[in-house]
Parts: structure tokens; C-alpha cells; sequence
């Protein structure tokens, strides 16, 4: 099954690479963003055919909503991995070459987060990627020498690296709209900050022997750093998922020699390892935590900021 998969990949790949030569191809946007403020979901908003502007896709909805508050509607961004999709195990698709192919600049996460970025970007020669981390300070991964690529956990990051890459490379590719991207850049920030501010004050209300955060992935480390948590997980990264014996007795000695109060779930990830725990335990899972996607359209969770809200929300209701 694995290689007639692949075979199909290639063969494909090879099909839209000769339309695209010829001319033949079109090109379909299938999920977009649009808008400076944060005001809703960038899961199906359908992006201008207008020629103008750039030309930008992203590899997860994370990285496409914060740039499309610096972008606006100077460009046209779409992503790669559909809301509700595993992106550590996503598998890409014959249409991700030629929307790769179409755009001025891919933005990834980096850090081994998008493993198959690789298999995608063999064949394309000519399009710029940009990690929207480099810089940035990292956590490793526990027993392992590789960093935990979730950095946009602790909202600072975002704000000196993430916000700061996009800006800067979106002025180089277009420098006649500097002053748009700044001014939009510096009203996101604000947010940001007002984002950052909020989540100490909220997180803050939760007795210290009580902030303990307990998920499927430990994908939290950055949170837990900025914010003043303890956090642990079955596996370290969805993409090593196992959920083995071993890992599930750990986490359910922990669980009881620090009293968690509370358990938690990923979105994206099947809740049936953490049932075990609770089982076992007796500590409930009292919520969804969002940990590599925004949530879809009308979630609550739409875009970057309303997740951080709703997963501080969650968490501070859960352990207080």
C-alpha cells in the first residue's frame, strides 16, 4: 500500500509539473485568509484571484493567520494542512505541488515539524522557504538532542520571531507595501501583547502546586516556560506517537504523585490514550486544547489569538 502511494505521488507530481510547463494548469485556492484584524476564521475564507500582491502559502493555519494580520489584503495566503489534520503526519498531495509552485514564498514552522516538506519540495526549484522560527530560542525534547518545534505556545515568541520573520521577508519580496506591512505589523503586536498581558493575569489565578498540564503530546514546554508550568506527555511528538504500556503507567503514576486535578486532549489527536489515564487515575479530561492548528470556523478558536484564549481559558478552568 505504502509504495503504490507513492507511486501515485510522483507519477502525479509529474503530470502537473508538464500543465504547469505548457501552460495548461489553473490554479485553485482551497482554504484562504483575509483581513488585517482579528476577527474570525481563515478556514475557508476564499482569497482574491486578483494578479496583484503576493502570492503566499503557508505550511499549517497557525503560520497563515499571523500572516495574513501583517499581509492584509496586499496578498493572497493559503496553507497546506487542512484544520483537523495531524500536520507532523500529514501526507501531501499531488494539488500541494502546483500551489507550492504558484507562490512567491513558502513560510514552515521548521524544526522537524514538517517532516514531508522534503518528499513536497523536491521537485521545485525556484520557491523561497522561509522558517518562521529561525532565530528563535529552543526547548529540546526530553531524552532527545532535536528542539520541540512548538514555539508559538508562549505568545512572546511570537511576537519577536515569528512576526518578525514574515515582516521582514514580505518587505524584501515587496517593498513598495513597507509601510502597510509595518503599520499592520505594529497593530498585530499590539494585540499580541494585550494577548501575553491577559494569559499572565489569568494563569496567575491558579494555586502553584496546582500547574501541572497533562496531554497526549508534550507539545506545552514553551507554554509551561513563559507561564510558570510544570507540563508532561505520553509521547513527545505526535509524529512518534505510541501510547505504549510503559508510557500510559508513567503518566499514571505522575498524574497521582503530584494530584493533577485535571486532564487534557488535543484537537487533533484520538482522545482514547488519555481515557486510559483517566480511567486509571480517576481525573477527569475537562477540555480540548489546541496545539498545532487554529479551530475551525464558528469553534470559538479561529484564528491565532482566539486559541491561545480559548486554551488559557481551559487550562486556567481545569486546574483552578
Amino acid at each position: 500500500m505504502q509504495i503504490s502511494k507513492k507511486f501515485y505521488f510522483f507519477v502525479s507530481m509529474l503530470l502537473i509539473f508538464t500543465l504547469v510547463m505548457v501552460g495548461c494548469g489553473s490554479s485553485t485556492i482551497d482554504e484562504g485568509v483575509e483581513g488585517v484584524e482579528d476577527v474570525g476564521s481563515i478556514e475557508g475564507a476564499e482569497a482574491s484571484e486578483s494578479s496583484e500582491g503576493l502570492e503566499i502559502i503557508a505550511t499549517v493555519s497557525i503560520i497563515a493567520d499571523i500572516a495574513t494580520n501583517i499581509v492584509g489584503d496586499r496578498g493572497n495566503i493559503t496553507y497546506l494542512v487542512p484544520i483537523g489534520e495531524e500536520p507532523e503526519e500529514y501526507e501531501p498531495t499531488p494539488s500541494d505541488f502546483q500551489r507550492v509552485s504558484d507562490a512567491d514564498v513558502l513560510f514552515a514552522n521548521g524544526l522537524n515539524f514538517e517532516g514531508w516538506l522534503e518528499q513536497l519540495l523536491a521537485n521545485i526549484s525556484d520557491i523561497e522557504l522561509v522558517h518562521v522560527t529561525d532565530g528563535a530560542p529552543t526547548i529540546k525534547l526530553v531524552g532527545q538532542d532535536l528542539d520541540d518545534p512548538h514555539l508559538w505556545l508562549d505568545v512572546k515568541l511570537i511576537i519577536d520571531y515569528y512576526v518578525e520573520n514574515i515582516l521582514n521577508t514580505v518587505i524584501r519580496l515587496d517593498p513598495e507595501g513597507e509601510d502597510i506591512y509595518r503599520e499592520n505589523a505594529d497593530t498585530y503586536i499590539s494585540k499580541l501583547q494585550e494577548l501575553e498581558d491577559w494569559i499572565v493575569s489569568e494563569v496567575s489565578t491558579i494555586p502553584e502546586e496546582g500547574k501541572v498540564i497533562i496531554i497526549s503530546e508534550n507539545a506545552f514546554k514553551y507554554f509551561a516556560d513563559a507561564y510558570g508550568f510544570e507540563t508532561d506527555g505520553i509521547w513527545e511528538l505526535n509524529a512518534h506517537e505510541e501510547g505504549t504500556p510503559q508510557q500510559i503507567s508513567r503518566i499514571v503514576e505522575l498524574v497521582k504523585d503530584k494530584n493533577v486535578p485535571a486532564l487534557f486532549v488535543e484537537t487533533t489527536v484520538s482522545r482514547r490514550y488519555m481515557e486510559m489515564i483517566e480511567n486509571e487515575t480517576g481525573v477527569p479530561i475537562v477540555g480540548e486544547l489546541y496545539t498545532d492548528a487554529i479551530g475551525k470556523d464558528g469553534s470559538g478558536a479561529d484564528s491565532y489569538i482566539k486559541m491561545m484564549q480559548h486554551n488559557v481559558e481551559t487550562i486556567v478552568s481545569g486546574l483552578k
